[in-house]
């Protein structure tokens, strides 16, 4: 490297470089890219880097907008299912004061059922006691007739003789 610094110092010329069919090196590299681009253009690379591109683009557009559909839908159901749970709970809450309301009609109709079954029940123990009480008086009755049936025989038979006999039929056949 002194040598050379040397050589140029002193004004010299410095050693050429290695030149082939008469080109320089950077000619022989402006060539070989030239023809690399020529290739390059040829082979459509351009065109297929951007029609990947292109491609890719439009694949994400695709899934953006899938994306835009996809959380439209779902806000869509978020809404339809906020309203349908707020109409579940409105039906709840009238189901309940429905049943409270049936409960509280089944309730008052059992109040007024077994009122109305102990007034039945009190008027049948009430019948049932009348009707014995009739049967005993009827009962006593009938044995007081039969009592008295028996002592009228016995008094009719120790009393009464052949002579009483005929003054009664004849009393009897008076008053006919």
């Amino acid at each position: 490297m002194a040598d050379m610094f040397s050589i140029l110092v002193a004004g010299a010329e410095a050693p050429a470089d290695p030149t082939a069919l008469g080109l320089e090196p950077y000619q022989w590299v402006s060539i070989s890219m030239a023809v690399l681009i020529a290739l390059f253009i040829w082979k459509k690379v351009p065109q297929l880097i951007t029609g990947g591109l292109d491609n890719k683009i439009a694949a994400i557009k695709q899934q953006l907008d899938e994306a835009k559909e996809l959380r439209a839908e779902a806000e869509k159901l978020r809404d339809e299912y906020a309203a349908k749970i707020a109409g579940a709970e409105k039906d709840a809450e009238a189901m309940m004061e429905g049943a409270q309301r049936e409960a509280d009609a089944i309730l008052e109709k059992a109040e007024a059922d077994s009122k109305a079954m102990v007034e039945r029940r009190k008027k049948m123990a009430e019948d049932k006691i009348a009707a014995a009480e009739r049967d005993a008086v009827d009962e006593v009755r009938q044995s007081a007739a039969v009592a008295a049936a028996a002592a009228s025989r016995k008094l009719i038979a120790e009393r009464h003789d052949a002579e009483a006999d005929r003054k009664l039929a004849d009393e009897v056949i008076g008053s006919i």
